[in-house]
């Protein structure tokens, strides 16, 4: 019996249609079949959000037949076969079935061909190498990614480090689809080279694997993927640290069990030790963003250090000198730390009250200073840091009289 996807709603929305139907007045009927993750999710009942279309037509055909059709064609991957159409204002890639020439682990040269078991036999897992014709119709060239995919079995297309060495990313490729996707015991073959061409993830530019490593940490669970990637030594590879696998495993149980989203920086941020200097020189390293290093980095600040007992009055200082996205990155960290969940509700109550709470500005600026008697100057900005430091204490007072008459004594009380 044949496997189909029956009619999903990605497969006939209009878009769709008018994408299939350009090609197939091009080159025909069967020219075209959607391919990949569209295929694979709606077999397993997951959600689609890109739709990905292989074809026997060149990328100059491709091109050609789009814009017949009033269709915008980008072309996006050009050299690879690839180009982006768009209707309606809806993405679909097309790729023309492809065969390797060569490869060095980072990239391939390709030639074109119409055969769809050579264009899937350069694919990466089983599960991926799934086309499905219009009608729904499923072609599984391997013999068994229908299978796989339904098992949760994550297997290489061939010999496992024949397609490793083909491109070194899809190491981290494999950790990514078990944690997505994985189920029961990970494929042996695949664990094994894996772990014996490790070391040549260090080839790859280190955009790819940082884009590789933050989809991995998105998956609902990843702790038994990272837990493998460490016994393989992919981690390590990867990291060059030591990683932080309990509190990683904490904060994937804090986000799953008190209903938080999923959050790939702060888990990388979990993994690592509490090593400021070393966690900035990782995500340069990785090329992570500048906002995304920066919020790393103070993650893993050491003070003020947070307790699930801190008095409200505590917790409004720790928010008024972080901010609040810190306060609450710091609090699910110590938190994800923390033994057992006995105080689970006190934790929950630091990050509502500090998400709850409006941080005050402020009352006095360098020109009050100056009036109450201080030269410009350096003493100027010391003067404010103490006053601040005396609002502070007193729970962010809100009478500014009372900041002036504490500026007056400050300023009288210095020898300048």
């Amino acid at each position: 019996m044949t496997d189909s996807l029956g009619q999903p709603a990605w497969m006939t929305a209009k878009p769709a249609v008018r994408v299939m139907d350009a090609l197939e007045a091009a080159g025909g009927p069967d020219c075209a079949r959607f391919v990949g993750g569209c295929v694979r999710n709606t077999l397993i009942g997951a959600a689609v959000h890109d739709v990905d279309i292989a074809t026997r037509l060149t990328p100059e055909r491709v091109t050609a037949a789009l814009e017949a059709a009033g269709i915008r064609a980008v072309p996006t991957g050009i050299e690879h076969g690839t180009v982006t159409a768009v209707a309606d204002h809806r993405p679909y890639e097309i790729t023309t079935l492809r065969r390797d020439v060569t490869t060095d682990g980072r990239r391939a040269t390709v030639a074109f061909t119409d055969d769809w078991a050579e264009d899937a036999g350069r694919r990466d897992f089983t599960l991926n190498s799934l086309y499905a014709c219009r009608d729904g119709t499923i072609y599984d060239p391997s013999g068994r990614g229908v299978a796989d995919a339904r098992a949760g079995r994550i297997v290489f297309v061939g010999e496992p480090e024949q397609r490793l060495r083909e491109d070194y990313l899809r190491i981290l490729r494999f950790f990514r689809f078990h944690a997505w996707y994985g189920r029961g015991e990970p494929d042996e073959a695949a664990v094994a080279a894996c772990s014996a061409l490790k070391d040549d993830i260090r080839t790859l530019a280190a955009e790819r694997i940082s884009k590789e490593l933050l989809k991995l940490l998105a998956a609902d669970d990843p702790r038994a993927s990272v837990r493998l990637m460490a016994q393989t030594g992919v981690l390590a590879v990867i990291l060059e640290l030591e990683p932080n696998l309990a509190r990683f495993d904490g904060l994937v149980e804090v986000e799953s069990e008190q209903l938080f989203e999923t959050d790939a920086v702060l888990r990388l941020a979990a993994l690592l030790p509490d090593d400021q200097p070393a966690a900035m020189k990782l995500a340069e390293r990785l090329r992570l963003s500048n906002a995304d290093r920066d919020r790393i980095v103070a993650a893993l600040s050491p003070t003020p250090v947070l307790k699930s007992w801190m008095s409200p009055r505590e917790i409004r200082r720790a928010v008024y000198r972080e901010g609040q996205a810190v306060f609450r990155d710091r609090a699910k960290l110590a938190w994800a730390a923390a033994p057992g969940t006995a105080v689970t509700h006190q934790w929950r109550g630091m990050i509502a009250l500090a998400e709850g709470w409006t941080a005050p500005v402020f009352p006095l600026s360098g020109e009050d200073v100056i009036k109450a008697g201080a030269p410009k100057g350096p003493l100027v900005g010391k003067v404010l840091r103490e006053v601040e430091d005396w609002w502070i204490d007193h729970d962010f007072l809100d009478d500014k009289l009372s900041a002036i008459e504490k500026l007056k004594a400050v300023v009288q009380g210095m020898a300048y």
